[in-house]
């Protein structure tokens, strides 16, 4: 994860994410960031799965600080993606089928 405060250089910090979804994603960090802060997530991706079945942003992700809990040794930052994971137009459909009956 990499963040950048105000006026102070940019922070490279690890991350450990706890809860992921398409709109965003919970992370456990050893440093405190920023309520609303921008936030750069890289996610490895395994070296197995197929690369056009990956989009281009599956590496490389912005988020937004929503939240951030203090813990003992760890912060857990809730976060939302600037651009969601699914585009709408490739979301599944929720929509209930009428039976033909």
């Amino acid at each position: 994860m990499r963040s950048q405060e105000e006026g102070e250089k940019e922070l490279l910090e690890f991350a450990t994410a706890l809860n992921v979804s398409a709109g965003g994603m919970l992370v456990a960090v050893r440093r405190s960031v920023a309520a609303s802060a921008q936030v750069t997530l890289e996610i490895p991706s395994s070296p197995l799965a197929a690369i056009e079945a990956l989009p281009d942003s599956a590496r490389n992700l912005r988020a937004r600080v929503l939240r951030m809990e203090h813990g003992e040794s760890y912060n857990l930052l809730g976060m939302k993606f600037i651009k969601p994971l699914l585009e709408p137009s490739t979301r599944p459909s929720r929509r209930k089928l009428a039976s033909s009956e």
